[in-house]
Formats: structure tokens, C-alpha cells, sequence
């Protein structure tokens, strides 16, 4: 509503329309007036009033019609209209409160009536727009939410599919990160690098029906990635019976390698636990890990239809090899992986290693539990 509010007085007596604009002016409001029903109409859709003060009896087109045509038009219902009528003339007030008319004015005014009923028709004006501009901001709220929401969906079911090729961790850092910040872009970290796998099962998969290959492998990959999430690991990739898993990135973490081992630990208890039910059932598997630590490349590898996140370098590579030197229920680590967790953990030095790979031997710690 406007401030001052406008009000529109519609009649065809001049001296009506005289006493109402003084007596209206004189008590802060804008007044505009119109001579007729016709030129009233005009003026409400020309300026849209907040109050109307409209004679029934009038030449050319009467007050009834008027306010018939007003409260028809969408643009112009919710202002309110007083009907102005002589007093005896009760079946006009009738009729045009029944075509819409809000409230009535008998002549000759009386000012205090005048001025009662035209604070009380702003107050209703005031009160709706204030509704409607609640409703208004509301509708942009809630379509400001929706677009939040379709952006939030979005962006869950852009990493959902993310997590599907990628490490969890780097799919939630590929959604927030900008292009110039790329997580997969190639970078230089030192890492600690945990690589396992099964004993003895490669023949197990030759002679098992594929069923049961499958059923092991669910239930084998299922207790790793359940530990590799508890640890706060980045699993690299299963490769079949063997998985790759990495610590230090793309999330940085101090303690990457005490993390490392612990993990390690934690599978191999879990994972004895499932070889006493899979030899039950005439399979006899057995689980062995290498740990490394050092620096690597890490990133983006594949095509543009096809990319992984990868580490690459001499790291994953003795992890690995530590890894087939192992025997069932092993950890065997690197020298640079054990030095840092040496006073928390039982171990064994198993003195130097020749490895497939590497030129020279390398020193390997056999690492039997954490006892700090």
C-alpha cells in the first residue's frame, strides 16, 4: 500500500466529490476523484487505488455495475470499495454489497463516520497486501529451495556416479573442487600404500563353480571396504582377489601410516575370521599384505572415456611385492613404512628381501600386532 495511501471517490456531484477530497486531504491522504462510472473505471486500472469511495446513483453507468466490473478483474479485486448511497435507499446497499461492495457511506457524510470506515477499508487493504507479499516471498522461497534441492540431488547423483569409478573421497572432492583446482590433476606426495590379497586363490577359482568364486569374493571385498572406510582410506582399485589402498591423499593426514598399520591388522583378524568359515566349506584361503611408504605420482590415467585415479611409481610397486612375499596371515613392511610406527607395534625383521623389480635387496619387517 502506498504513503500516503490513494484514494479514488467516484461521483457525479462535484460538491461530493469536493467535500471528500478536502476532508481526505485534511487527514494525510492522496485523493483523486472521477465524475462518473466510466471515467471511474479508467482511472482504477490506471492507477489501482487503495481505496475506492463510489456512488450507486450515477448517469452513464451506476455504482452497482461498477463494482461488479472491479471485483471481476484480477488486477483490481482486492481493493476495497465503499458504496456511497442516500439513506433510505437500503436495497441499493443490498445489491451492491451483494455485487461485491465491501462496506457503504450514507449522505450527506458525516465526517467521523467517513473517516472510521475508510481507516478501517485501508486496514483490510493493508493486511491483504501484506499477506500477498508473504505469499509472494514465500513462492521464491520455496522456489529458491527447490533449486537447491535439484542442485543438491544433482550434485549427490553426480558423485554417486563418481564413487562408482572412483575413490569415494576424490568423487566428493572432484564435485566441490573448480576447475582449477582439479584433485585428479598429476601431483607428488608421499604416501603410504597398504596392497593385499588372497592365498591360494587362484586355484581355488579353478576348481570352485564361478557361484561360489563370486560369493567369496562378495564377502571378502565387502569386510575390506567396510575397514578401508573405518580407517579413512582411499581404495585405489580391486584388482580381483588383490586391493591397492592409499593413504595421504587426495585428503592429507599425518598419521597416514600408524593408519596404514592399523588397518592392516584390522583385515587381517577380519579376514582370518572369514577364512575359518570359507574353510569350512572346503576352501582354504589364506591373506597376506605389503605396506610401503615414499613418495609417488599421483592422478588422473586412462582416456577421455575412461580415466582412474591412480598412484604410480616404485611405492604401490613394493607394496606389492612385499605383498607376494607374505605368507598367509603376514604384514610385511617396508623399512620407511616401519621407522615412523616402530615403538607402537610387535615386529620382526626379516633382514633384506631380493624382489622382483628392484635392483637391490630391500630391508622388510614382519608386523605381528600393535601393542601401544
Amino acid at each position: 500500500m502506498r504513503d500516503p495511501p490513494l484514494i479514488l471517490a467516484v461521483d457525479d456531484m462535484p460538491e461530493n466529490l469536493e467535500i471528500l477530497r478536502v476532508r481526505l486531504e485534511a487527514n494525510g491522504y492522496e485523493v483523486t476523484t472521477a465524475a462518473d462510472g466510466e471515467e471511474g473505471l479508467a482511472a482504477a486500472r490506471r492507477l489501482v487505488p487503495d481505496l475506492i469511495l463510489l456512488d450507486i446513483m450515477m448517469p452513464k453507468r451506476d455504482g452497482i455495475s461498477v463494482v461488479r466490473e472491479l471485483k471481476a478483474d484480477p488486477a483490481l479485486q482486492a481493493i476495497p470499495v465503499v458504496l456511497i448511497t442516500a439513506k433510505s435507499d437500503t436495497r441499493d446497499v443490498v445489491e451492491g454489497l451483494d455485487a461485491g461492495g465491501d462496506d457503504f457511506l450514507s449522505k450527506p457524510f458525516e465526517h467521523a463516520a467517513l473517516l472510521a470506515r475508510v481507516r478501517s477499508m485501508l486496514r483490510q487493504k493493508q493486511l491483504h497486501d501484506r499477506v500477498q507479499e508473504m505469499a509472494a516471498n514465500l513462492a521464491v522461497w520455496n522456489q529458491s529451495l527447490e533449486q537447491k534441492v535439484a542442485a543438491q540431488v544433482a550434485e549427490i547423483e553426480r558423485v554417486n556416479r563418481l564413487k562408482r569409478f572412483l575413490p569415494e573421497q576424490v568423487a566428493n572432492l572432484v564435485v566441490a573442487s573448480s576447475a582449477a583446482d582439479d584433485p585428479l590433476k598429476s601431483h607428488r606426495r608421499e604416501v603410504t600404500v597398504v596392497f593385499c590379497d588372497l592365498r591360494g586363490f587362484t586355484a581355488f577359482a579353478e576348481i570352485a563353480e564361478p557361484e561360489e568364486v563370486m560369493v567369496v569374493l562378495g564377502e571378502y571385498h565387502a569386510c575390506l571396504g567396510a575397514l578401508i572406510d573405518h580407517h579413512e582410506g582411499t581404495l585405489e582399485r580391486f584388482i580381483g582377489d588383490g586391493a591397492l589402498v592409499l593413504f595421504n591423499d587426495p585428503l592429507p593426514c599425518p598419521d597416514h601410516t600408524e593408519r596404514a598399520v592399523r588397518m592392516a591388522l584390522a583385515m587381517r583378524d577380519e579376514v582370518g575370521l572369514l577364512g575359518q568359515k570359507w574353510q569350512r566349506n572346503g576352501h582354504s584361503l589364506g591373506f597376506g599384505i605389503g605396506i610401503a611408504r615414499g613418495h609417488a605420482t599421483i592422478g588422473k590415467i586412462g582416456f577421455d572415456r575412461r580415466a582412474d585415479y591412480a598412484v604410480i611409481g616404485s611405492v604401490p610397486n613394493l607394496a606389492a611385492r612385499l605383498c607376494e612375499e607374505a605368507k598367509a596371515g603376514q604384514i610385511l613392511a617396508s623399512q620407511r613404512a616401519f621407522a615412523p610406527i616402530e615403538s607402537h607395534v610387535e615386529a620382526r625383521s626379516l633382514g633384506e628381501l631380493t624382489l622382483k623389480g628392484f635392483h637391490r635387496p630391500m630391508a622388510a619387517f614382519d608386523i605381528t600386532r600393535w601393542v601401544t
